[in-house]
């Protein structure tokens, strides 16, 4: 295990009924912006919920933040934050929002230009307003990292960014916010959730026990608690289950002294700028096809994930391997995930043009190793028409 800092300063509140926790956690800011998305706040009561809770605060709203948030409607909410002289965000909502909030949070603060740099140039974050969220959607686990995403449409980009200041001060996981949700979105959340699990642990060894064995429970639970929630949606435990399981995803303790493997996501980042197909489906895409084509270099971790997250054993490790790769596609196509890009339409001279953008990004070595490149993502998507 390489030696690491670890720090992870978010505040939790689980459970039924914490939104109360708003009122004695926000009693020190005088203007709260909050902040959402479609509205589907207003239909399962957590919007109904933030409003009694801080009665007759001053709120200012701002509606509308798309699923893979768009820098074009976020600057919006920035310039009406700034209009308003607001002093903390509120994030109601999946991780878009929540990811869309922590831009927000540190373009408020920026005054060196286009707030695009943080994201594009990766410039240091020096300040950045204070923020909390109500998740309403776990898959992401934004709600307790510092990490986001955004999309920029003008240039079909999709780029990820970070900031120790982009830690929300509290965070309150309500599981039964999640009841009216589409199945597709708890689909899509619970295949987010297990590939962040997999980029992760399905590396090479660093004698890390601890890492190993989180990352093997957190996907067993993923595979055994997702699909009861889909089965029946009001089932307190298993959503419960689930959303706490998406959370310790992303927070910081299975990267810790260990390499990572974020390939998957990086690939899958440029089918969603280029064809608007959600993220985690193209995590199901790619993921598959990043562990066949790299299944050298990740050997000894897949035989040990097909040991103890699908209960596969034989003497024969390219039959244990291809059989638990087979068993991952099984279990996105069991939670009704298509797995393969002409699932979506998508053409295959698109395989040339994702190579193309990563090259122009100068992601030309990604993996654990940093030798996947984008002849190799050519190999990986080729397998995955």
């Amino acid at each position: 295990m390489k030696n690491f800092d670890f720090f992870n300063p978010v505040k939790i509140y689980f459970g039924k009924e914490q939104i109360s926790q708003l009122e004695a956690e926000l009693c020190s800011y005088n203007k709260i912006m909050l902040i959402y998305g479609q509205g589907s706040i207003k239909t399962n009561g957590v919007y109904r919920q933030i409003k009694e809770t801080l009665k007759d605060r001053i709120i200012v709203e701002f509606q509308g933040v798309e699923p893979n948030p768009v820098y074009e409607t976020l600057m919006k909410a920035v310039e009406l934050a700034r209009r308003e002289n607001v002093d903390f965000l509120l994030a109601a909502g999946g991780g878009s929002v929540i990811d869309g909030t922590k831009f927000i949070a540190a373009a408020i603060k920026y005054n060196s230009g286009d707030p695009w740099n943080i994201v594009v140039k990766n410039e240091k974050i020096s300040d950045a307003l204070k923020f909390a969220t109500v998740l309403t959607l776990s898959a992401t686990g934004s709600e307790m990292n510092n990490g986001a995403v955004i999309t920029r449409k003008s240039c079909n980009e999709k780029l990820a960014f970070s900031s120790p200041l982009l830690f929300p001060v509290f965070s309150i996981l309500d599981p039964e916010t999640m009841y009216s949700l589409p199945n597709s979105q708890i689909a899509n959340g619970i295949v987010d959730a297990f590939v962040h699990v997999t980029e992760q642990y399905l590396t090479f060894p660093m004698n890390a026990a601890v890492q190993d064995a989180w990352a093997v429970s957190l996907l067993n639970v993923l595979k055994t608690e997702g699909p009861k929630v889909l089965q029946n949606r009001n089932d307190y435990d298993a959503n419960s289950n689930l959303m706490w399981a998406a959370c310790m995803a992303l927070n910081g303790l299975l990267s810790a002294g260990v390499y990572t493997d974020w390939s998957t996501h990086m690939i899958g980042h440029e089918i969603t700028a280029l064809y608007g197909i959600d993220h985690a489906k193209t995590l199901a895409i790619v993921l598959p096809g990043v562990l066949t084509v790299m299944k050298e270099d990740k050997r000894e971790k897949l035989i040990h994930y097909a040991n103890n997250v699908w209960n596969i054993f034989s003497d024969n490790d390219e039959k244990v391997i291809s059989q638990a790769i087979d068993k991952t596609e099984d279990f996105f196509v069991s939670l009704g995930i298509g797995v393969r890009l002409s699932d979506y339409n998508i053409p295959e001279n698109a395989i040339d043009i994702i190579c193309r953008k990563l090259e122009e990004k100068k992601y030309i070595r990604l993996g654990e190793k940093r030798n996947i490149n984008p002849e190799i993502v050519k190999q990986v998507l080729t397998l995955r028409k």
